[in-house]
Protein backbone atom coordinates (compact mmCIF):
# COMPACT_ATOMS: atom_id res chain seq x y z
CA UNK A 1 0.00 0.00 0.00
CA UNK A 2 2.97 2.32 0.55
CA UNK A 3 3.83 1.78 -2.97
CA UNK A 4 0.72 2.65 -4.07
CA UNK A 5 0.30 5.72 -2.36
CA UNK A 6 3.84 6.97 -3.62
CA UNK A 7 2.63 5.99 -7.00
CA UNK A 8 -0.52 8.15 -6.71
CA UNK A 9 1.07 11.04 -5.45
CA UNK A 10 3.53 10.90 -8.28
CA UNK A 11 0.45 11.12 -10.30
CA UNK A 12 -1.35 13.77 -8.81
CA UNK A 13 -3.11 15.97 -11.00
CA UNK A 14 -1.06 18.84 -12.33
CA UNK A 15 -2.96 22.03 -12.20
CA UNK A 16 -1.77 25.10 -14.17
CA UNK A 17 -3.01 28.04 -11.51
CA UNK A 18 -1.43 30.99 -12.81
CA UNK A 19 -3.04 34.00 -14.21
CA UNK A 20 -4.20 34.59 -17.53
CA UNK A 21 -2.25 37.61 -18.09
CA UNK A 22 1.15 35.61 -16.90
CA UNK A 23 0.55 32.81 -19.45
CA UNK A 24 -1.49 30.53 -17.10
CA UNK A 25 -4.70 29.07 -16.76
CA UNK A 26 -6.45 26.30 -18.40
CA UNK A 27 -10.23 27.53 -17.92
CA UNK A 28 -12.32 25.81 -20.89
CA UNK A 29 -14.18 28.56 -22.50
CA UNK A 30 -15.65 28.12 -26.02
CA UNK A 31 -15.57 30.53 -28.88
CA UNK A 32 -15.65 31.08 -32.44
CA UNK A 33 -16.22 28.65 -34.95
CA UNK A 34 -16.32 24.81 -34.54
CA UNK A 35 -12.88 24.10 -36.24
CA UNK A 36 -11.58 26.90 -33.37
CA UNK A 37 -12.36 23.63 -30.39
CA UNK A 38 -9.04 22.06 -29.38
CA UNK A 39 -8.38 18.41 -29.39
CA UNK A 40 -9.60 16.32 -26.60
CA UNK A 41 -7.40 13.46 -27.70
CA UNK A 42 -4.88 15.32 -26.70
CA UNK A 43 -5.46 18.07 -24.51
CA UNK A 44 -7.39 17.25 -21.29
CA UNK A 45 -7.39 20.69 -19.90
CA UNK A 46 -8.37 21.28 -16.22
CA UNK A 47 -11.01 24.11 -15.13
CA UNK A 48 -8.96 26.91 -14.23
CA UNK A 49 -9.05 27.36 -10.68
CA UNK A 50 -10.81 29.76 -8.29
CA UNK A 51 -7.88 30.76 -6.60
CA UNK A 52 -3.77 30.70 -7.09
CA UNK A 53 -2.01 27.86 -6.27
CA UNK A 54 -1.32 26.80 -2.54
CA UNK A 55 1.43 24.96 -3.73
CA UNK A 56 4.65 25.67 -2.02
CA UNK A 57 7.65 27.16 -3.54
CA UNK A 58 9.63 24.37 -4.98
CA UNK A 59 7.28 21.52 -4.73
CA UNK A 60 8.44 19.25 -7.74
CA UNK A 61 5.03 19.33 -10.46
CA UNK A 62 5.47 19.22 -13.90
CA UNK A 63 4.64 22.89 -14.26
CA UNK A 64 7.72 23.88 -12.19
CA UNK A 65 9.48 21.58 -14.48
CA UNK A 66 8.77 23.52 -17.01
CA UNK A 67 8.93 27.08 -15.76
CA UNK A 68 12.47 26.32 -14.15
CA UNK A 69 13.64 25.43 -17.97
CA UNK A 70 15.08 27.44 -19.82
CA UNK A 71 13.11 30.66 -21.28
CA UNK A 72 13.75 29.69 -25.08
CA UNK A 73 12.73 26.26 -24.12
CA UNK A 74 9.29 26.83 -22.28
CA UNK A 75 7.10 27.46 -25.31
CA UNK A 76 8.08 23.90 -27.10
CA UNK A 77 7.88 22.19 -23.72
CA UNK A 78 4.57 24.08 -23.21
CA UNK A 79 3.42 23.45 -27.01
CA UNK A 80 3.63 20.00 -26.49
CA UNK A 81 1.75 20.34 -23.13
CA UNK A 82 4.32 19.07 -20.58
CA UNK A 83 3.22 20.83 -17.90
CA UNK A 84 -0.72 19.24 -18.28
CA UNK A 85 0.69 15.60 -18.33
CA UNK A 86 -2.74 13.69 -17.44
CA UNK A 87 -3.53 13.02 -20.77
CA UNK A 88 0.18 11.57 -21.21
CA UNK A 89 -0.98 9.40 -18.25
CA UNK A 90 -3.94 7.88 -19.64
CA UNK A 91 -2.59 7.29 -22.79
CA UNK A 92 0.61 5.33 -21.48
CA UNK A 93 -1.17 3.20 -18.35
CA UNK A 94 -3.11 0.71 -21.16
CA UNK A 95 0.60 -0.01 -22.50
CA UNK A 96 2.24 -0.69 -19.32
CA UNK A 97 -1.07 -3.24 -18.36
CA UNK A 98 0.49 -5.01 -21.24
CA UNK A 99 3.79 -4.73 -21.03
CA UNK A 100 3.54 -6.28 -17.49
CA UNK A 101 1.09 -9.23 -18.34
CA UNK A 102 3.49 -10.49 -21.46
CA UNK A 103 6.03 -10.79 -18.71
CA UNK A 104 6.99 -14.13 -18.23
CA UNK A 105 5.72 -15.78 -14.52
CA UNK A 106 7.65 -14.61 -11.45
CA UNK A 107 9.31 -11.69 -13.42
CA UNK A 108 8.91 -8.07 -13.51
CA UNK A 109 8.10 -5.93 -16.64
CA UNK A 110 10.74 -5.43 -18.90
CA UNK A 111 11.70 -1.80 -17.80
CA UNK A 112 13.56 -1.22 -21.20
CA UNK A 113 9.98 -1.55 -22.90
CA UNK A 114 8.01 0.77 -20.09
CA UNK A 115 10.69 3.40 -20.41
CA UNK A 116 10.22 2.89 -24.26
CA UNK A 117 6.60 3.22 -24.37
CA UNK A 118 6.83 6.06 -21.54
CA UNK A 119 9.37 7.89 -24.18
CA UNK A 120 6.74 6.96 -26.59
CA UNK A 121 3.51 8.21 -24.96
CA UNK A 122 5.30 11.88 -24.29
CA UNK A 123 6.13 12.00 -27.95
CA UNK A 124 2.75 11.40 -29.67
CA UNK A 125 0.79 13.10 -27.36
CA UNK A 126 3.27 16.21 -28.05
CA UNK A 127 2.42 15.60 -31.33
CA UNK A 128 -0.93 15.72 -31.82
CA UNK A 129 -1.27 19.09 -29.10
CA UNK A 130 1.60 20.93 -31.52
CA UNK A 131 -0.60 20.03 -34.82
CA UNK A 132 -4.08 21.25 -32.60
CA UNK A 133 -2.64 24.32 -32.44
CA UNK A 134 -1.12 24.73 -35.78
CA UNK A 135 -4.93 23.85 -36.97
CA UNK A 136 -6.46 26.57 -34.20
CA UNK A 137 -4.05 29.09 -34.55
CA UNK A 138 -6.22 32.13 -35.63
CA UNK A 139 -8.66 31.07 -33.04
CA UNK A 140 -6.79 30.68 -30.38
CA UNK A 141 -6.17 33.87 -30.20
CA UNK A 142 -9.76 34.73 -29.92
CA UNK A 143 -10.38 31.58 -27.39
CA UNK A 144 -9.81 33.07 -23.53
CA UNK A 145 -8.41 29.84 -22.93
CA UNK A 146 -6.04 29.64 -25.80
CA UNK A 147 -5.20 32.46 -26.00
CA UNK A 148 -2.10 32.20 -23.99
CA UNK A 149 -1.04 29.24 -25.86
CA UNK A 150 3.07 29.24 -27.60
CA UNK A 151 1.57 29.61 -30.91
CA UNK A 152 -1.63 32.36 -30.25
CA UNK A 153 0.64 34.38 -28.56
CA UNK A 154 3.46 34.71 -30.82
CA UNK A 155 6.28 33.34 -28.56
CA UNK A 156 7.38 31.11 -31.87
CA UNK A 157 5.97 30.62 -35.34
CA UNK A 158 4.22 28.39 -37.35
CA UNK A 159 7.15 27.60 -39.02
CA UNK A 160 9.12 26.80 -35.81
CA UNK A 161 6.29 24.50 -34.92
CA UNK A 162 6.53 22.51 -37.71
CA UNK A 163 9.94 21.89 -37.53
CA UNK A 164 8.99 21.22 -33.65
CA UNK A 165 6.58 18.52 -35.23
CA UNK A 166 8.78 17.18 -37.23
CA UNK A 167 11.74 16.21 -34.42
CA UNK A 168 8.48 15.11 -32.24
CA UNK A 169 7.62 12.55 -35.10
CA UNK A 170 10.97 11.88 -36.20
CA UNK A 171 11.77 10.86 -32.75
CA UNK A 172 8.66 8.75 -31.82
CA UNK A 173 9.15 6.69 -35.39
CA UNK A 174 12.28 6.01 -33.72
CA UNK A 175 10.85 4.34 -30.56
CA UNK A 176 8.44 2.54 -33.21
CA UNK A 177 11.70 1.35 -34.53
CA UNK A 178 12.94 -0.38 -31.66
CA UNK A 179 10.37 -2.70 -31.75
CA UNK A 180 10.06 -5.91 -33.44
CA UNK A 181 8.47 -5.89 -37.30
CA UNK A 182 5.30 -7.24 -35.94
CA UNK A 183 4.71 -4.16 -33.69
CA UNK A 184 6.04 -2.07 -36.19
CA UNK A 185 3.08 -2.89 -38.59
CA UNK A 186 0.44 -2.84 -35.67
CA UNK A 187 2.01 0.34 -34.40
CA UNK A 188 1.90 2.05 -37.75
CA UNK A 189 -2.07 0.53 -38.24
CA UNK A 190 -3.46 2.98 -36.19
CA UNK A 191 -2.35 5.92 -37.62
CA UNK A 192 -5.80 5.82 -39.28
CA UNK A 193 -7.59 5.89 -35.91
CA UNK A 194 -5.34 8.78 -34.91
CA UNK A 195 -6.06 10.69 -38.31
CA UNK A 196 -9.76 10.31 -38.16
CA UNK A 197 -10.81 10.80 -34.31
CA UNK A 198 -10.77 14.78 -34.49
CA UNK A 199 -13.41 14.37 -37.02
CA UNK A 200 -15.90 11.68 -34.61
CA UNK A 201 -17.22 14.69 -32.49
CA UNK A 202 -18.40 16.42 -35.69
CA UNK A 203 -20.76 13.73 -36.93
CA UNK A 204 -21.32 11.33 -34.11
CA UNK A 205 -22.89 11.55 -30.34
CA UNK A 206 -20.08 8.84 -29.78
CA UNK A 207 -16.68 10.89 -30.19
CA UNK A 208 -15.37 9.71 -26.77
CA UNK A 209 -15.73 5.82 -28.81
CA UNK A 210 -13.24 6.58 -31.22
CA UNK A 211 -10.86 8.39 -28.75
CA UNK A 212 -11.14 4.84 -26.45
CA UNK A 213 -9.54 3.05 -30.01
CA UNK A 214 -7.31 5.32 -30.46
CA UNK A 215 -5.53 5.43 -26.76
CA UNK A 216 -5.64 2.28 -26.22
CA UNK A 217 -3.66 1.00 -29.14
CA UNK A 218 -0.93 0.13 -26.34
CA UNK A 219 -3.09 -2.52 -24.93
CA UNK A 220 -2.06 -4.54 -28.44
CA UNK A 221 1.48 -3.23 -28.82
CA UNK A 222 2.91 -3.69 -25.48
CA UNK A 223 2.30 -6.88 -25.32
CA UNK A 224 3.11 -7.72 -29.02
CA UNK A 225 6.49 -5.78 -28.06
CA UNK A 226 7.92 -8.08 -25.69
CA UNK A 227 6.23 -11.13 -26.89
CA UNK A 228 6.84 -10.94 -30.52
CA UNK A 229 3.18 -11.34 -31.12
CA UNK A 230 -0.50 -10.60 -30.14
CA UNK A 231 -2.15 -13.39 -27.98
CA UNK A 232 -5.50 -12.31 -28.89
CA UNK A 233 -7.43 -14.49 -26.25
CA UNK A 234 -5.53 -11.75 -23.85
CA UNK A 235 -5.03 -8.74 -25.49
CA UNK A 236 -8.63 -8.64 -27.21
CA UNK A 237 -10.39 -7.85 -24.09
CA UNK A 238 -7.69 -6.01 -22.26
CA UNK A 239 -8.02 -3.92 -25.49
CA UNK A 240 -11.86 -4.13 -24.63
CA UNK A 241 -11.31 -2.88 -21.05
CA UNK A 242 -9.09 0.19 -21.47
CA UNK A 243 -11.73 1.46 -24.16
CA UNK A 244 -14.77 0.63 -21.96
CA UNK A 245 -12.38 2.97 -19.24
CA UNK A 246 -11.93 5.58 -21.79
CA UNK A 247 -15.53 5.88 -22.53
CA UNK A 248 -16.41 6.20 -18.74
CA UNK A 249 -13.44 8.75 -17.96
CA UNK A 250 -13.89 11.06 -21.12
CA UNK A 251 -17.38 11.14 -20.40
CA UNK A 252 -16.81 12.07 -17.16
CA UNK A 253 -15.06 14.84 -18.46
CA UNK A 254 -17.18 16.29 -21.58
CA UNK A 255 -19.74 16.98 -18.67
CA UNK A 256 -17.28 19.72 -18.54
CA UNK A 257 -18.33 21.36 -21.64
CA UNK A 258 -21.49 20.20 -22.13
CA UNK A 259 -23.38 23.87 -22.38
CA UNK A 260 -20.21 25.14 -25.21
CA UNK A 261 -20.88 21.84 -26.73
CA UNK A 262 -24.80 22.33 -27.20
CA UNK A 263 -24.69 25.44 -28.33
CA UNK A 264 -22.18 25.53 -31.20
CA UNK A 265 -23.28 21.83 -32.10
CA UNK A 266 -20.44 19.44 -30.61
CA UNK A 267 -21.38 16.10 -30.19
CA UNK A 268 -20.33 13.66 -26.62
CA UNK A 269 -21.45 10.88 -25.24
CA UNK A 270 -22.09 13.32 -22.02
CA UNK A 271 -25.23 15.18 -24.57
CA UNK A 272 -26.06 11.61 -25.49
CA UNK A 273 -26.19 10.32 -21.73
CA UNK A 274 -27.29 13.94 -20.23
CA UNK A 275 -29.14 12.90 -16.94
CA UNK A 276 -28.82 8.97 -17.84
CA UNK A 277 -24.95 9.75 -17.71
CA UNK A 278 -24.78 7.48 -14.45
CA UNK A 279 -26.37 4.28 -15.29
CA UNK A 280 -24.41 4.58 -18.39
CA UNK A 281 -20.96 4.94 -16.30
CA UNK A 282 -21.99 1.96 -14.01
CA UNK A 283 -22.54 -0.07 -17.55
CA UNK A 284 -19.05 0.58 -18.74
CA UNK A 285 -17.39 0.02 -15.57
CA UNK A 286 -19.15 -3.30 -14.87
CA UNK A 287 -18.05 -4.51 -18.75
CA UNK A 288 -14.78 -3.25 -17.82
CA UNK A 289 -14.46 -5.32 -14.57
CA UNK A 290 -15.53 -7.91 -16.86
CA UNK A 291 -13.05 -7.72 -19.60
CA UNK A 292 -10.39 -7.87 -17.05
CA UNK A 293 -11.13 -10.59 -15.37
CA UNK A 294 -11.14 -12.82 -18.64
CA UNK A 295 -8.11 -11.16 -19.70
CA UNK A 296 -6.61 -12.33 -16.02
CA UNK A 297 -8.53 -15.88 -16.67
CA UNK A 298 -6.93 -16.07 -20.41
CA UNK A 299 -3.43 -15.17 -18.85
CA UNK A 300 -3.58 -17.51 -15.41
CA UNK A 301 -3.54 -14.50 -13.20
CA UNK A 302 -3.57 -14.87 -9.66
CA UNK A 303 -4.93 -13.64 -6.24
CA UNK A 304 -2.99 -10.34 -6.73
CA UNK A 305 -4.50 -8.96 -10.25
CA UNK A 306 -7.85 -9.73 -8.99
CA UNK A 307 -7.42 -8.12 -5.75
CA UNK A 308 -6.46 -5.19 -7.98
CA UNK A 309 -9.19 -5.22 -10.23
CA UNK A 310 -12.02 -5.57 -7.23
CA UNK A 311 -10.13 -2.23 -6.10
CA UNK A 312 -10.36 -0.35 -9.30
CA UNK A 313 -13.90 -1.48 -9.15
CA UNK A 314 -14.54 0.08 -5.57
CA UNK A 315 -13.04 3.28 -6.92
CA UNK A 316 -14.75 3.64 -9.94
CA UNK A 317 -17.71 3.03 -8.11
CA UNK A 318 -17.15 5.84 -5.54
CA UNK A 319 -16.42 7.83 -8.81
CA UNK A 320 -19.90 7.45 -10.19
CA UNK A 321 -21.97 7.36 -7.13
CA UNK A 322 -20.03 11.29 -6.16
CA UNK A 323 -20.01 12.44 -9.44
CA UNK A 324 -21.85 15.42 -10.06
CA UNK A 325 -21.96 16.25 -13.94
CA UNK A 326 -22.95 19.85 -13.45
CA UNK A 327 -20.37 21.04 -11.34
CA UNK A 328 -16.78 21.24 -13.72
CA UNK A 329 -14.38 20.90 -10.76
CA UNK A 330 -16.01 17.59 -9.84
CA UNK A 331 -16.35 16.29 -12.95
CA UNK A 332 -12.41 17.37 -13.50
CA UNK A 333 -11.40 15.35 -10.30
CA UNK A 334 -13.19 12.39 -10.97
CA UNK A 335 -11.75 12.66 -14.42
CA UNK A 336 -8.01 12.97 -13.51
CA UNK A 337 -8.67 10.45 -10.39
CA UNK A 338 -8.49 7.37 -13.55
CA UNK A 339 -4.65 7.58 -12.83
CA UNK A 340 -5.26 5.74 -9.57
CA UNK A 341 -7.33 3.02 -11.52
CA UNK A 342 -4.69 2.84 -13.66
CA UNK A 343 -1.90 2.74 -11.80
CA UNK A 344 -3.73 0.03 -9.06
CA UNK A 345 -4.26 -2.52 -11.83
CA UNK A 346 -0.69 -1.91 -12.89
CA UNK A 347 0.88 -2.93 -9.58
CA UNK A 348 -1.84 -5.57 -9.22
CA UNK A 349 -0.55 -7.16 -12.66
CA UNK A 350 3.14 -7.19 -11.51
CA UNK A 351 2.22 -8.28 -7.95
CA UNK A 352 0.10 -11.33 -9.38
CA UNK A 353 2.87 -12.04 -11.93
CA UNK A 354 5.39 -12.43 -9.51
CA UNK A 355 2.84 -14.70 -7.21
CA UNK A 356 2.70 -17.20 -10.18
CA UNK A 357 6.14 -18.07 -9.31
CA UNK A 358 5.46 -18.48 -5.20
CA UNK A 359 2.34 -20.78 -6.17
CA UNK A 360 4.62 -22.81 -8.84
CA UNK A 361 6.84 -23.03 -5.79
CA UNK A 362 4.42 -25.09 -3.77
CA UNK A 363 3.24 -27.68 -6.74
CA UNK A 364 4.68 -31.01 -5.76
CA UNK A 365 6.79 -32.41 -7.94
CA UNK A 366 5.65 -35.32 -10.51
CA UNK A 367 8.20 -38.30 -9.98
CA UNK A 368 6.07 -40.74 -11.60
Amino acid sequence: MAAVRFLCRLARPVYFRRSLSAGGGSVRFLAGPLCALPTRTWNHDPPRPSRQSTRPVGTLSAAALVRAAPGPLQPYLRLMRLDKPIGTWLLYLPCTWSIALAAEPGCLPAWDMLLLFGTGAILMRGAGCTINDMWDQDYDKKVTRTASRPLAAGEISRFQSLVFLGGQLSLALCVLLCLNNYSIILGASSLLLVVTYPLMKRITYWPQLFLGLTFNWGALLGWSAVQGSCNWSVCLPLYFSGVLWTLMYDTIYAHQDKRDDLTIGVKSTALRFSENTKPWLSGFSALMLLGLTVTGINCDQTFPYYAAVTSAGIHMAQQIYTLDINNSEDCWKKFSSNRTVGLLLFIGIVLGNLWKQKNAEKKPLDIS
